[in-house]
């Protein structure tokens, strides 16, 4: 019969799905008999749980024995895209994703349900397509009188904007709000946790700190916020290379850093590396304007340059503060030699000072030879400093000190005035090619400095001819434009210098009036290499260079066969150890005296791999004799050493570089106590010019050896049939 209170007549039946929680009840009751009929405050708190459910903060629903819905609130359904009759029936469990899904640790809703227990606040998301809310679910069981199990009551309330508020604070706590990548918090623990489990698996691990180039100029010429549009284009860059978001960090500033689980393979790494610093050097579209800027990476490598975050970290950071002392955009790898290299850098950067006051300056000069008549039609001045103590120190070293001393002005402008009249007193019309940095050529005096040079000297400024390198173009503002006007308006000639480094673009031969294009020196050492491709690029060069009525001039050429290529493609001139090194001023005046200073070249017929001199000592390691040798030049592919006497060809030596650097050798050449010897395995580079093992042999097998040994109670006697003397 039809439940009926204060006048008002209530549906029953089937259909109460539709007309919510106090018509569901209100059928309940109906079938219970007259005894059931509820009194007025029952009716008040029915209505009141109908406005519950009709104001969105909270939901009910209720199953039977199997988990299958009996009732659920239709507001509730419709947000999951369906109706509370298409519901009915379903099992609860299908309208959430299972916590595994989403990371939750908890017990599972089945594995409550099936338990018949009774559970409160359980944060379940939404299973259907479109819906992604969080629900807290709370549930019991419920008995009839007899205690059996009818099935559950409970009720949802929505905790999506809570959860995504939590989300966000971890989000916050753990990740970068700029770029979205790790913190230095959240890499840290990551870094931690990884070493530890690598420790006990005997595992290697790769990190490496990343620190932007010439960045800080982005800040100061287009604002803070550009710095922020190009640390995020950075951070795209960055996840293209390595692929594994969660493993690459902005630490803060413009520092980064990288994990990189199971390699030590150093090539690779140094493939990574120099790969990084190529993409980071491209140019980078920030608020309209075009900016570049580049990168330096140290690199150290878990077990062999410490086993804590924090040794490996700090010899990484060490690695990088090498790799940017060593002219920025480079790579360098973490050894032991690094941390003197960094008490010496110190030291030389206090020396370097008063190096000017204490004339220990000079300048040479490398001719820049004319390719097809071989007369020499100018040279570049090249910066030299004697030390008092340490004796000649390559510009490669100093140069970037002075850049970070603010010491860049002073020695450039000493160069400008000293080149200068050094030229006037030439005989003949010799042109002098001289370097401006990015930070002199952003100083507005500069054509005041140079029009004072000229002067005082008495040289035409069509003599002088400026050296300038793509870092200059950091933006294109007007500064660079009008810097380049009030230069070409002075008379002097410009060069484009390191042309085709990895982001050369047409637009600076567009916009800056230059009258030479210098082709770096890393393209024509590749070029006749079999399968190269650097001599179409070569000769691409060359024809814009001539359709811009430019002249180019090949860097770096030291091989007859080097020679000759370049002639074949129409390179207007060569600087290189081919025609001659620098020289000093006086030698100079020597040649230039009779008139025309022409050179022959020389030099090896074909290129050979780089050859580095040296006095190092090493250990040479064959079967139980260990003998102390000096490397006297080394190459990827081999090396020349002295110091053991009549060492038949053919013989095999593991050579100990040291640091767990070991390379099979073969002697291939043999001379008294000279040996000259081919690697197994070519060596790689090591990010700072020089070369090391690719593979390094880990502290866990030194250590497992040691214990070997120490436990090994007779040891092998050493065989003397095949010793040689120690020279």
């Amino acid at each position: 019969m039809p439940f009926r209170g204060d006048g008002e007549h209530v549906d029953g039946g089937a259909a109460t799905g539709g007309r919510g929680l106090l018509g569901k009840f209100g059928a309940r009751a109906a079938r219970s008999g007259a005894e059931a009929i509820p009194n007025l405050h029952t009716r008040e708190a029915l209505l009141l749980l109908q406005n519950y459910e009709e104001s969105g903060r909270g939901w009910f629903w209720s199953t039977d024995t199997k988990g299958r819905l009996t009732y659920i609130t239709d507001a509730v359904a419709r947000l999951m895209g369906r109706s509370s009759g298409e519901l009915l029936g379903t099992p609860l469990t299908d309208l959430f994703l299972p916590p595994e899904s989403h990371g939750e640790r908890q017990r599972t809703l089945p594995f409550l349900l099936t338990r018949q227990s009774k559970f409160d606040d359980l944060p379940l998301r939404s299973a259907f397509e479109g819906d992604d809310r969080w629900w807290a679910i709370s549930g019991r069981p419920h008995h009839d009188d007899r205690g059996n199990f009818c099935g559950y009551r409970g009720s949802g309330t929505d905790i999506t904007a809570q959860r995504r508020s939590a989300e966000d604070a971890s989000r916050l706590a753990l990740y970068d709000s700029l770029t979205g990548l790790a913190n230095r918090f959240h890499i840290s623990k990551k870094l931690d946790t990884t070493l530890a489990a690598f420790s006990q698996q005997q595992r290697s691990c790769a990190i490496m700190l990343l620190d932007l180039d010439r960045f800080k100029q982005v800040n100061d010429t287009l604002g803070h916020p550009a710095g922020d549009a190009l640390l995020k284009q950075v951070a795209e860059r960055l996840l293209k290379i390595v692929g594994d978001k969660e493993m690459v960090s902005r630490l803060g500033g413009d520092e980064f850093q990288i994990i990189l689980p199971d390699i030590e393979d150093r090539g690779r790494l140094g493939d990574m590396a120099a790969d990084i610093i190529g993409s980071l050097s491209q140019p980078y579209s920030v608020e309209g304007s075009r900016c570049i800027i580049g990168a330096s990476v140290g690199v150290a490598i878990a077990p062999f340059d410490g086993q804590s975050s924090e040794d490996l970290v700090r010899n990484a950071d060490l690695a990088l503060y090498a790799a940017k002392g060593n002219g920025r955009g480079r790579f360098r790898f973490y050894s032991s030699d690094l941390h003197q290299s960094a008490e010496d850098r110190r030291a030389l950067e206090e020396d370097l000072r008063d190096a000017l006051a204490r004339g220990q300056m000079e300048l040479t000069y490398q001719p820049v030879v004319n390719a097809k008549s071989n007369m020499v039609t100018g040279v570049e001045a090249l910066l030299r400093w004697n030390h008092p103590d340490r004796g000649p120190i390559s510009p490669a070293l100093f140069i970037p000190i002075a850049e970070e001393a603010n010491l860049i002005w002073p020695l450039g402008e000493w160069v400008l005035r000293k080149a200068c009249e050094d030229a006037a007193r030439w005989p003949g019309d010799l042109r002098v090619a001289v370097n401006v940095s990015a930070i002199q050529f952003a100083n507005g005096d500069l054509p005041k400095i140079i029009t004072s040079a000229l002067s005082n000297a008495g040289l035409p400024a069509d003599r002088l001819e400026l050296e300038i390198t793509e870092s200059v173009f950091l933006a294109d503002s007007s500064e660079t434009a009008r810097m380049f006007t009030a230069l070409k308006a002075l008379g002097v000639r410009l060069a484009l210098d390191d042309f085709g480094t990895g982001y050369s673009s047409l637009g600076y031969l567009q916009s800056a009036p230059f009258d030479k294009i210098k082709i770096d020196q890393s393209f024509v050492r590749g070029a006749t290499v079999k399968g190269s491709r650097n001599a179409a690029i070569i000769a691409a060069i060359v024809a814009l260079a001539e359709a811009l009525d430019m002249e180019t001039t090949a860097e770096g050429i030291e091989s007859l066969d080097q020679l000759d290529l370049i002639r074949k493609l129409n390179v207007s001139h060569v600087q290189g150890y081919v025609y001659s090194k620098p020289v000093a001023n006086a030698e100079l005046v020597e040649h230039t005296e009779g008139g025309a200073w022409t050179i022959k070249p020389s030099g090896p017929a074909r290129q050979r791999n780089d050859r580095f001199q040296m006095f190092r000592k090493v250990h040479a390691i064959h079967d139980n004799h260990r003998y102390a040798v000096v490397i006297r030049n080394l190459s990827r592919t081999g090396a020349f050493i002295e110091g053991i006497l009549d060492v038949p060809v053919g013989t095999q030596f593991v050579i100990d570089f040291g640091e767990g650097q070991l390379a099979t050798a073969t002697v291939r050449r043999s001379i008294n106590h000279q040996q000259g010897i081919e690697f197994e395995q070519s060596m790689v580079s090591d990010g700072n010019g020089g070369l090391c093992t690719r593979h390094r042999v880990s502290p866990y097998l030194i250590a497992a050896a040691s214990q070997q040994a120490a436990n090994t109670l007779v040891l092998p006697a050493f065989s003397t049939s095949s010793d040689w003397k120690a020279a």
